[in-house]
């Protein structure tokens, strides 16, 4: 079963692809700098994300594993990427 959604829904232990960086809207400057950044820190259409921690207050920031490398990011910088999860399903 797969699901598409954007990063900041998912829980710990999650894992997916990474489908959509940004919402693909360049009239606003903040969105393009944060879709700018998301890209340099290796949050790519194709890589492999899973959840690894969320913050005691309020779930944030969150930690995840990017491909190789392990990342955090604010919920709401986590927002502009959609990910096709893989949910396991217990047989």
């Amino acid at each position: 079963m797969t699901d598409t959604i954007q990063l900041n829904l998912a829980r710990c232990g999650d894992r997916g692809v990474i489908v959509q960086v940004g919402d693909h809207c360049h009239h606003d400057e903040h969105a393009i700098e944060l879709e700018r950044r998301l890209l340099e820190l290796g949050f790519v259409e194709g890589a492999r994300v899973e959840m690894l921690h969320e913050g005691l207050f309020g779930r944030d920031p969150i930690a995840m594993k990017v491909d190789d490398m392990r990342v955090a990011l604010r919920r709401h910088e986590a927002a502009s990427l959609t990910v096709r999860l893989e949910r396991v399903i217990a047989a």
